[in-house]
Order: C-alpha cells, then sequence, then structure tokens
C-alpha cells in the first residue's frame, strides 16, 4: 500500500517579506551615498567604509542594504525602510516617503492629525495593496505615481473622500483605501509637476 503523501509545501504561495525582497541598482547607490557622507564626517573610518561600500554591492535584498546604515541615521532619515508597522498620529502629523515597502495590507490613522503618505519612490508589495484607515478629525493625503489606481470604498461620516488621481490602466497596480472617515478628510492624488521657468531664451 502507497505511503500518504505529504501535505504539499505551501512556503512557495507566500508573499517574501519586505527585507527579503530584492534590491535594485539605485537603492545600492542610495545606501552607498549616505556610507559616503559617514565617511566625509568622521562617522565611518576608511576600513569601515571600504567594508560597508564591498558589502554594498554584494547585497541581494533590501534587507542586507539597510542593515549596512542602521547606525548612522534616525529611522526616518534611512534611505531605505523596510518597517512595515502601521503609520499612526494623535494630535499632531505622520509622514512616511522616500523608498519605502507598502505591504499588501496596512494601515494609517490620524486622530485629529494629519497623516501623508507618499508612495512616489516606495515599493509596492504587490500590485493590489489595502490601505485600512482611520481618520477622527484629521487629514490622510495619499500621493501615488502614475500608473497606480485608486479604489476608495471608505465609509464616511460627516467626512470627506477626494479622489483626484488620473485613471489608469486596469492592468496597473490599484491602492484600496478601506475603513472609516469621521469628521475628516482623505485625499489621494499625484504628486507636484515642477514648475516651468515663464521666461525662456
Amino acid at each position: 500500500m502507497e505511503s500518504p503523501r505529504p501535505p504539499a509545501n505551501r512556503r512557495h504561495n507566500r508573499e517574501p517579506a519586505p527585507a527579503d525582497l530584492r534590491a535594485a541598482d539605485a537603492d545600492r547607490e542610495r545606501v552607498a551615498a549616505v556610507l559616503g557622507d559617514a565617511l566625509a564626517d568622521g562617522r565611518l573610518n576608511h576600513d569601515e567604509y571600504e567594508e560597508r561600500t564591498e558589502a554594498v554591492y554584494r547585497a541581494r535584498t533590501l534587507g542586507e542594504l539597510s542593515a549596512l546604515t542602521t547606525d548612522l541615521l534616525p529611522p526616518e532619515a534611512q534611505p531605505l525602510r523596510t518597517d512595515v508597522r502601521p503609520v499612526t498620529a494623535f494630535f499632531g502629523s505622520e509622514e512616511r516617503s522616500g523608498r519605502w515597502v507598502v505591504p499588501t495590507h496596512f494601515s494609517a490613522t490620524a486622530i485629529c492629525a494629519n497623516v501623508k503618505l507618499d508612495l512616489c519612490e516606495a515599493l509596492l508589495q504587490s500590485s493590489r495593496v489595502t490601505l485600512q484607515v482611520t481618520v477622527v478629525g484629521g487629514t490622510l493625503t495619499l500621493i501615488v505615481p502614475e500608473g497606480v489606481r485608486i479604489e476608495m470604498p471608505a465609509s464616511s461620516f460627516m467626512g470627506g473622500k477626494k479622489n483626484q488621481v488620473p485613471p489608469a490602466a486596469s492592468d496597473g497596480p490599484v491602492i484600496e483605501i478601506t475603513g472609516v472617515v469621521t469628521l475628516g478628510n482623505i485625499v489621494a492624488k499625484s504628486p507636484k509637476r515642477p514648475r516651468r521657468p515663464w521666461f525662456r531664451r
């Protein structure tokens, strides 16, 4: 009698962790620039700089790269951010911008506060991201690059929902904004275009 087969390994169906995502050449250059600044102002000596620079160009994942600058800059100033903890603001303001990983399921809370999520340089973990929001007496602003489609089924009570992002192709990435807005606002928009000089020669 044939012995039963072991259950199939389902790890292949799981999404990679943010730190395990493959790094791009631009990510390596971001980290290399921070190391160069640290050498220039004395935070790294020449041996440390050479050792870390070699590691930059050997690195394959975002996690390997981000580990090289953790002791050089505060978390909010890191050139790469693989921290996927929710963004939360109470009676203040919070911003997430630069090169950061947006997980498939992400949450943001603004209680009498302003939260700004800038995705223009971010890396989406999947082609469809669900952003769960809680906005009470505050404003959540989402800035997305061209080609991203916004869906906003979030419910609102005496609040506003503004989707100012131009329509995008149906096969492009989607960000679905769910949750609740009370006495506040959600605004999704594209980045501002650089101003053209009014005087041309």
